[in-house]
């Protein structure tokens, strides 16, 4: 569906001076270019934009600010298009402002363990760019071969090495940003530690490009382990498999990685791969995939033993120790594709819920209970060492989550099930256009005001992706 919630008409006189800022030939008004850009990966839904402009540089990103506040134009920021939120969709129209030419990394500084880059880099470009120097920087989105690095900033991305390594805004020392009104500031300083003030940075990251666009990025690095070893469990119980990855943590253990994913997942995502790396039989429910690493294999190789041992009490199944790296390769080929597997499959509402990792057992029976109660068909997998299940929900004949009044009933009583357990709506893939509505059961009125307030001292004219995160 292709709508416009109000018409923005962009004057001839605007569009020759945005052409004169960023060059002609990148301003696009035709239908093709606006039609590409008014969808991300956010379920069916799709808003066209009145213009899109791809800038090069934060000069040229202040100046069409500046003319966009004057003028009160929505300005919508979007880097690779691979949110499930709906935060890249221009819902009001206006300018739809890319990010894909600033795609360069400025400087790899080996002394400090530090990296310089454009927010336009691909996630998995500047991994590999760092990994050749042995320096590792670990948030890693199963979109990590597409996703941008601006895309992981807005949203505080994680990724399976979150569990042990922390998530985007752990890594993250200083940011250059153009406000809505214009002004180019840098939020912090390239240091690890600064108590200078308010923590801008920190504001920034994760706010869903609503308060600035982030146009250089200084990120800490850590060393590259030297080794990780990967093993696969099968589980005949969902809520098993979930009792066991808090056995794991209890026990003394931190995996590099811990991913959940049920068999009904699987069997989509293989399928769609043609991919015979996991055996699938009828009496599994579900399997674990658990990494560890470092730089003493030996010392792996016994905890990933005394992990093995501990999973039996768990009625865990033949567990598949990866031999080498093609097998290794293969597991998180099909653990990063689930989810494009399973929304190609029909499945194209996901949430993206979190709860403390021992009451996972208890969220994944919820979910199950809420589909037979309400008629809906839910698959499950996700970062369970930190608690962050994603929730894949097919209905038959219910295509959004926004116009389905069903549907928003079913996914309030989710997220009510979500907070009772001590969670949250979002782990990794933010609020946007489609988790808004459910803000009042995680936050009191209080805490949306103080939220408007940091939004309007930021963009008092509310021209910067407005209507996201909240009204």
């Amino acid at each position: 569906m292709f709508a416009i919630a109000e018409k923005v008409t962009i004057a001839q006189q605007l569009i020759i001076a945005f052409q004169k800022i960023v060059g002609e030939q990148f301003v696009f008004t035709d239908e093709e270019s606006l039609i590409n850009y008014s969808h991300d990966e956010t379920e069916t839904l799709s808003f066209l934009p009145s213009i899109v402009i791809k800038p090069r540089t934060a000069e040229e990103i202040s100046s069409i600010l500046t003319i966009c506040n004057n003028e009160r134009i929505p300005v919508t920021p979007r880097g690779a298009g691979t949110g499930l939120s709906g935060g890249a969709l221009p819902h009001l129209g206006g300018v739809l402002l890319s990010t894909e030419r600033m795609n360069s990394i400025l400087e790899i500084d080996e002394r400090n363990l530090q990296v310089i880059t454009e927010p336009g880099v691909i996630t998995e470009v500047l991994q590999d760019a760092v990994k050749a120097k042995r320096l590792f920087y670990p948030p890693d989105p199963s979109s990590r071969g597409s996703c941008f690095i601006g895309g992981n900033i807005a949203e505080n991305s994680g990724g399976p090495k979150a569990v042990k390594y922390g998530v985007v805004k752990d890594y993250v020392l200083n940011l250059e940003v153009v406000l809505p009104t214009g002004e180019i500031i840098w939020t912090g300083a390239n240091v690890l530690k600064n108590s200078t003030g308010y923590n801008l940075t920190q504001l920034i990251v994760g706010s869903e490009g609503t308060l600035g666009i982030v146009t250089k990025i200084v990120l800490k690095l850590i060393p590259l382990p030297k080794y990780d070893l990967l093993i696969l469990v099968p589980f005949q119980s969902l809520e098993k498999a979930g009792e066991a990855v808090s056995a794991i943590f209890r026990a003394g253990f931190v995996p590099s990685a811990l991913e959940l994913v049920e068999i009904d997942a699987l069997k989509i995502v293989s399928k769609m791969v043609d991919s015979y790396a996991v055996p699938i039989h009828d009496d599994i429910a579900a399997h674990l995939i658990i990494e560890v690493d470092g730089n003493n294999q030996e010392i792996l190789m016994q905890e990933m033993e005394a992990i093995s041992e501990l999973l039996v009490e768990y009625d865990a199944g033949e567990i598949f120790f990866a031999d080498d790296a093609q097998q290794k390769n293969e597991l998180w080929k099909l653990r990063r594709r689930v989810a494009e597997a399973v929304k190609m499959a029909g499945y194209l509402i996901e949430e993206d819920t979190v709860v403390p990792r021992a009451e996972l057992p208890a969220l994944i029976k919820g979910v199950k209970e809420l589909g037979v109660k309400n008629n809906f068909h839910a698959v499950c997998y996700g970062h369970a060492g930190d608690g962050n299940l994603h929730i894949r929900i097919k209905k038959e004949g219910v295509k959004d989550s926004m116009t389905d009044k069903g549907m928003i009933e079913n996914l309030r009583e989710l997220f009510k099930l979500v907070k009772k357990l001590g969670g949250t709506i979002s782990g990794e893939h933010g609020i946007g256009l489609v988790q808004k509505e459910y803000m009042d059961i995680v936050f009191s009125e209080q805490h949306i005001s103080l939220m408007k307030q940091i939004k309007k001292a930021f963009d008092p004219n509310n021209i910067l992706n407005a209507g996201k995160i909240f009204n």
